[in-house]
């Protein structure tokens, strides 16, 4: 069986820090079990695209050759989730949601999903609630379904705010069941609390 992919979408000047480490947790391999999931990485072509931090990527694909299968697509805040030309993601968001697949976006990638209309039926979070409704304009509807959380999931849809990287990669894991429940918490509670604090719970 060939693991399934998950597809970090990552456009130019994206925030680098809001990758690295689900996806580090997805590549992992567990003991015995082989590995479960394929990190790729998509961009609007192959070109190579430089984050906020200045490290050079080449993607994996482009939006012209993504594969068909993927069991997860993880839209990856930045820079340049607004310019008109980030538009051309949305037939891979399409596919997702047709799919049923796990969509994750964190940081202005929300904005991207909240201009397409597609927040307005679930619960959801982004950075800031007022640059949401100004910048998604009339396509934005659902300020009641607004939380003041970091990470927020509802189904297989995941939102979450530009500082809140372990929630949402905590969140990710759970809805591709990626690992035991404990075995999440545990990552989770590793990154959030630090090694000497994390050590004092386990004792």
């Amino acid at each position: 069986m060939s693991n399934k992919k998950v597809l970090f979408v990552l456009l130019d000047e994206y925030a680098d820090w809001e990758a690295a480490s689900l996806a580090a947790a997805l590549n992992e391999e567990p003991e015995g079990q082989g590995q479960q999931f394929d990190v790729k990485t998509v961009s609007l072509t192959k070109d190579p695209i430089k984050s906020i931090g200045g490290f050079t990527v080449l993607p994996d694909y482009g939006l012209d050759d993504v594969p068909e299968e993927f069991a997860g697509l993880i839209l990856i805040g930045g820079n340049s989730w607004r310019k008109e030309e980030s538009k051309q993601v949305m037939d891979l968001v399409d596919k997702a949601l047709e799919k049923d697949v796990v969509l994750g976006a964190i940081c202005d990638a929300t904005v991207f999903l909240g201009i397409s209309g597609l927040l307005n039926d679930i619960p959801h979070t982004s950075n800031y609630l007022e640059d949401l409704k100004q910048t998604a304009g009339d396509s934005y509807s659902n300020e009641a379904g607004y939380l003041q959380q970091q990470a927020v999931r509802s189904g297989n849809i995941i939102t979450a705010n530009g500082s809140a990287f372990l929630e949402f990669g905590k969140r990710v894991l759970e809805a591709l069941n990626a690992a035991p429940q404990e075995e999440i918490d545990e990552w989770y509670g590793f990154f959030k609390k630090g090694h000497h604090e994390y050590m004092k719970t386990k004792q």
